[in-house]
């Protein structure tokens, strides 16, 4: 029985990420989004939706891009 990376808890159904060529296992999606989805650089916020990026930094969406003076991301607008 393999441990989950995050939490210690021992369990028969782990399942594993792979992320930026290293290999992760996991318990649970909480556990797998706890210890590798981004984090807003203004409010702080776990990404695990579509954020948005500017270089090396996330922000969950562009008013918080803005908020932190990068003016050249927008949201996704859908199409009527």
């Amino acid at each position: 029985m393999e441990r989950c990376e995050k939490c210690g808890n021992a369990y028969e159904r782990t399942f594993q990420v792979t992320m930026e060529g290293r290999t992760y296992t996991f318990d649970c999606f909480e556990c797998a989004i706890g210890l590798l989805a981004p984090v807003c650089q203004v409010c702080g916020t776990q990404i695990i939706g579509h954020g948005v990026e500017s270089g090396d930094d996330y922000f969950c969406c562009a008013g918080c891009a803005r908020a932190y003076g990068v003016t050249k991301l927008q949201d996704h607008v859908p199409r009527d």
